[in-house]
Formats: C-alpha cells, sequence, structure tokens
C-alpha cells in the first residue's frame, strides 16, 4: 500500500451565493480553485492518484441526515430565486442554489470515494477537495455553508463496510466562551458526549483569537497524540478547516501555513498511514492554497518545512488544554495520574529512568508525546541523531519505529541513525520508518504505571520553565466548579 489519493472534481465549483449576505459571501467557487490550481503549479496534483467521483446515493446520505431533511434539500434545484432565498433563512449561515444539491451530494461521493481507496489499500492516505464542506451540518438542518456532513456519513459507511468498532471525535474550535457562532454549549471542554460515547466526544474549546503554531502544537502533545494513541485507530479522518490558518477573515487564528504539514505528519503514524484529509473551511485564497498543499506534500513524503519561533502557548490556550484532561481523566488511562495543580517541564529525556523500562508502552508514550516532541519542536534541530542500543525485545522494537516516525517531521526529515547491538527485527523496523513507512501499531496502551509517572514528574519539576511547549496551568476554576457534586 503506497501513494496518495487527490480527490477532485470541477463540477463542485458550479454553484455560488446569488443575493447579497454579508456572512456567506466568504463561500466561493475560487476556494476550490485556488487550491487545486496551486497543488497543479507545484506539481503535486501530478504525484497523486487520481480516481472518478460519484454522487452519493441516498441511502448514504440517510447514514447521516433524516428522511424529511434530506426530501427538503432534494426540492432546491426546482425552486425560483425568491423561493431559494425563503427556504434559506430557515437555517443558519448558509445559502442554497439550484445546483448546490448536485454538488452537496458530489462532495459526500468524494469523501466516500477517498475512503475506499484508502481502506481498499489501493492509496495509503490521500486529500479530498470538496465543496459545499460538511462538518456544520446537522441531522435535519444545513448549517456555517454545509449541507450534508460529509466526513460524518464516511465515518459510518467505514464502520459499516470495513468493520470498525467505534470513533473517536476530537475537535478544536473558535468558542470565546460561548459567544461565537454557534453558541453551543455542547461544544465546551465539558461536551464529553453520552451513555456508551461518553469520553469519545473531546471538544477543544479556543476563548481568544490569534492562536499560534505554538498553540496548536501544545494541544496536539498534550490532548490529541496521547489520546489517538490509546485509542488505537484503524483510520484517520480529518475535517481540514484552514479556517484557523492566519489571514483568515472568519477564523482569526495565526497558524502559519506550514504547521498543518507538521500536524499531518504527527496523525501519519496512526493507523498504518491510513489518513483521509477533507477539505472543509478556510477563506483567505492566499493561506488556504498554501495550506493544502503543505498538506499534500506531507501525505506525498515530502520533508516538513522548518517550523519558526515555536515557544510557550498563551494562558488560554493552557487553561483550555488543562480543562480538557481534566474533564476526561475518567475516561483516558493516558490522562489518569493528573495532579490538581501542574506546572511541568523537560529539559532532557536522557535522565529519565523508568523502573519498568520500555516494557510499559503508556508511559514511554506519555514521555514521548508528551516531553521528548514538545522539547524537539521548540528546540528545531538541524539534524536528528538517534543512537539506539540493544534493542531486540517484540517490545521495543515498534515504540523506537514510532518514535523514528514522529521525529521525522523534524529537521525537514534529517536524520542520522546509530544502532549499537541490535537485531534484524530492529533494523528492518528502523529502515522502514526512516523510509517513510508508517509506525506500527502498538495495539493498546493500557494505563501508565503510577511509578513511572511519578518518575516522570520528577523531571518535570526539575527541569521545570525551561521549555515553553511543557508549560502547564492549574485546573481552573471553571472545572472545579463542574466538578464538585
Amino acid at each position: 500500500m503506497s501513494g496518495s489519493a487527490l480527490i477532485y472534481d470541477k463540477e463542485m465549483t458550479r454553484y455560488k451565493l446569488l443575493w447579497t449576505d454579508p456572512v456567506c459571501e466568504i463561500e466561493t467557487p475560487e476556494r476550490l480553485m485556488v487550491s487545486y490550481e496551486a497543488l497543479k503549479s507545484k506539481g503535486l496534483e501530478q504525484r497523486c492518484e487520481s480516481f472518478p467521483i460519484r454522487e452519493a446515493t441516498e441511502e448514504e446520505i440517510l447514514l447521516a441526515h433524516s428522511k424529511e431533511y434530506l426530501e427538503a434539500v432534494k426540492q432546491t434545484p426546482h425552486l425560483s430565486l425568491e423561493e431559494l432565498r425563503t427556504f434559506t433563512q430557515q437555517y443558519s449561515d448558509v445559502y442554497f442554489h439550484p445546483n448546490i444539491y448536485h454538488c452537496a451530494k458530489m462532495a459526500v461521493g468524494a469523501t466516500i470515494q477517498l475512503v475506499d481507496n484508502v481502506m481498499t489499500g489501493k492509496v495509503r492516505n490521500g486529500m479530498a477537495l470538496v465543496r459545499p464542506p460538511g462538518h456544520h451540518s446537522q441531522r435535519n438542518a444545513a448549517n456555517g455553508f454545509c449541507v450534508f456532513n460529509n466526513v460524518a456519513i464516511a465515518a459510518v459507511h467505514a464502520k459499516n463496510h470495513y468493520n470498525l468498532s467505534s470513533v473517536l471525535y476530537f475537535s478544536w474550535h473558535r468558542y470565546e466562551h460561548r459567544s461565537f457562532w454557534p453558541y453551543l454549549a455542547e461544544s465546551d471542554f465539558d461536551g464529553v458526549g453520552k451513555g456508551k460515547g461518553a469520553g469519545f466526544n473531546i471538544n477543544l474549546p479556543w476563548n481568544k483569537v490569534g492562536m499560534t503554531n505554538s498553540d496548536y502544537l501544545y494541544a496536539f502533545f498534550q490532548v490529541l497524540l496521547p489520546v489517538a494513541y490509546e485509542f488505537d485507530p484503524e483510520l484517520v479522518l480529518i475535517c481540514a478547516g484552514f479556517d484557523s490558518a492566519i489571514g483568515d477573515p472568519e477564523g482569526h487564528m495565526c497558524a502559519s501555513p506550514e504547521i498543518f504539514g507538521h500536524l499531518t505528519h504527527l496523525l501519519m503514524s496512526l493507523a498504518k498511514g491510513r489518513l483521509c484529509v477533507v477539505l472543509e473551511g478556510g477563506y483567505n485564497m492566499s493561506s488556504l492554497a498554501q495550506s493544502v498543499c503543505q498538506t499534500v506534500q506531507t501525505l506525498l513524503g515530502d520533508p516538513t518545512p522548518v517550523l519558526a519561533s515555536v515557544g510557550s502557548p498563551c494562558h488560554s490556550a493552557l487553561e483550555s488544554v488543562q480543562n480538557v484532561r481534566a474533564v476526561h481523566q475518567n475516561y483516558w488511562n493516558c490522562f489518569k495520574h493528573i495532579g490538581e495543580q501542574e506546572l511541568l517541564c523537560v529539559r532532557s529525556l536522557s535522565f529519565l529512568h523508568f523502573p519498568q523500562g520500555l516494557h510499559d508502552r503508556a508511559s514511554v508514550m506519555q514521555a514521548v508525546l508528551c516531553l521528548l516532541l514538545p522539547m524537539a519542536y521548540e528546540f528545531d534541530p538541524g539534524l536528528v541523531v538517534q543512537v539506539l542500543g540493544k534493542c531486540n525485545s517484540k517490545q521495543e522494537v515498534p515504540i523506537w519505529a514510532q518514535l523514528t516516525s514522529l521525529l521525522q517531521g523534524l529537521a525537514q526529515g534529517k536524520t542520522l541513525a546509530l544502532l549499537q547491538v541490535s537485531t534484524d527485527m530492529a533494523r528492518a523496523g528502523l529502515w522502514a520508518s526512516l523510509s517513510g513507512s508508517p509506525g506500527p501499531s502498538l495495539g493498546p496502551l493500557g494505563t501508565p504505571l503510577a511509578e513511572n509517572m511519578e518518575a516522570l514528574e520528577a523531571q518535570r519539576q526539575r527541569l521545570k520553565s525551561q521549555w515553553g511547549l511543557l508549560l502547564k496551568t492549574g485546573v481552573s476554576s471553571i472545572f472545579n466548579d463542574f466538578a464538585k457534586p
């Protein structure tokens, strides 16, 4: 299984806003056009595998939407301009066009096509450039430029067709303490899901604008990656909302286009590399085009670009991350050993000794994801040198292979590996990771051993305040109030 898919059809540009609406005017056909043209101009489109797109069937759309809503949308191709405007007014921040139903079916079909090609091994990963976006769409309503929920439908399709067991949902989003659209209480950090889904719904609210690369990396290292490795997915679906990129009129964040290459890379070691990226938001044409290119370059295996000025996350990001970790403490083993007042930093893992060694994979991955990678990204090395001592056991080799894959995102992929004593299995695993293959699955990680977490904490306390990406704040009063009986 190798190669990357690019799913695109110009047909999805054939609808636009037909009346004046200051909110919706930023969602234009040019979003898709500039993204695709940027890929072509850099030669990336030619390096990808292309596949024909089909419309989604009604049965597929009904995987995530009600029959009543589908029947209503089906009528839109036959409505007059005034009837379309009236129809639109029952929903929030969205518009309809005579061709939008066709394009929405194409967007769902393209997303499913990408999932099928990845799951059947035709390609390892890929990106779908689709329009209209889907992530705001609800079961019974269009919402936020979205008609059908492309990725939600594809996730249910993947579960049904490939026997996937469960779904983990992670979202970071502009929230501003519920003062930003769509003003949903369930989008706050304590919206953890219900019933059997409790703990599988992770919301990370950004409560201020201007979040930077450091804030996004911090959220990855402290929340998403620890949970993702514990969850051990068989498929990763990314709703690629590039409205978090700098200059976007909707997001008002400050993430650089280069960060999306790094975030993509950090997810490529999961699910044996089965990764599907689906375009959602992004309304600054320059940032959008650059961000799409960075994402596709990373999917193709190109070295990730250098990130400048990675440092401390802002206090608001610290607070949001700590609230998420605290409220999910009862659902995820990786958060079991959280203290009430955390201010933890580590300088070097070379001083770290786990009483149980590398046999406790959960503790080792906590050290890698929450300490080593944040420090490495802040240090910004020009070369990564790995020195492996005796590495022979079946427990150790997958961890080193995963670590090698993750470190490929640094120093534009320039890595020197020195093996002191190793087996054929160790050499093969390391070589595969150095060659761009995804790291092997670590399986269920379990709960980190308390003594190992104490050793980790001791190093953090001894070396605190040295590394900005490892700063933490105490659990906020918001959570303390929420946790009271």
